[in-house]
């Protein structure tokens, strides 16, 4: 598969860190939002969710409706900026520093006529549900589904309907291929929610 858009989730409040802006962290010499950008180089359009403030060239920047409302407000306000007909989007947490560009390949190689979406698996077989790839139309179905049920059956919902949904709601229902990691090096879902994983990461990258 040659076309997919990205969107990088980049707002959460990062309790374990103290609040601090947890995807500017550093791992590497390189922010981690920056990281997870770079391995989607060759998607089209890169959109970043998360508060305002410089990104790279090229790059759409948007918040989600309220700011801090979860990865399901944010994932629908990155869908929002995709180009029509856009096919595939790699739908990502900003703390993977760990993602690379094979990493993302194997998922889209993975992404089958019989799913709507495949995602890393953990060594425990736990879905790591933020690294990974959907077909746009059933992901904005299932955005339309939760909208309307969160809002106690009203259809055309506010996405702001969305906020403090649960990304496991937004997914239940849709075929999903799990995909253990099975290439060198570190695992690319690796997320980083505590100093100790910073660090972890850190030794990773050396």
């Amino acid at each position: 598969m040659d076309a997919y858009a990205a969107v990088v989730l980049a707002g959460g409040a990062a309790r374990r860190m103290g609040g601090v802006d947890k995807p500017a962290r550093t791992v590497g010499g390189l922010p981690m939002r920056e990281r997870v950008l770079a391995a989607v180089a060759d998607a089209a359009p890169r959109i970043l969710v998360g508060p305002p403030g410089p990104v790279p060239a090229g790059v759409r920047l948007t918040r989600e409706d309220p700011p801090g409302g979860g990865p399901v407000a944010a994932s629908a306000a990155g869908l929002a900026l995709l180009d029509p007909g856009t096919p595939v989007v790699a739908l990502l947490a900003a703390d993977l520093p760990l993602l690379t560009r094979a990493a993302v390949g194997e998922l889209l190689d993975h992404l089958d006529a019989g799913h709507d979406g495949a995602c890393y698996v953990d060594v425990d077989g736990r879905r790591q549900t933020l690294c990974g790839v959907w077909r746009v139309a059933p992901l904005r179905a299932a955005l339309d589904r939760l909208a309307t049920e969160r809002a106690g059956g009203r259809p055309g919902s506010s996405v702001a309907s969305l906020a403090g949904a649960p990304i496991r709601a937004l997914l239940a229902g849709l075929r999903v291929r799990e995909v253990p990691w099975a290439g060198g090096g570190p695992p690319p879902w690796f997320d980083c929610d505590t100093d100790e994983d910073v660090r972890r990461a850190e030794e990773w990258t050396r």
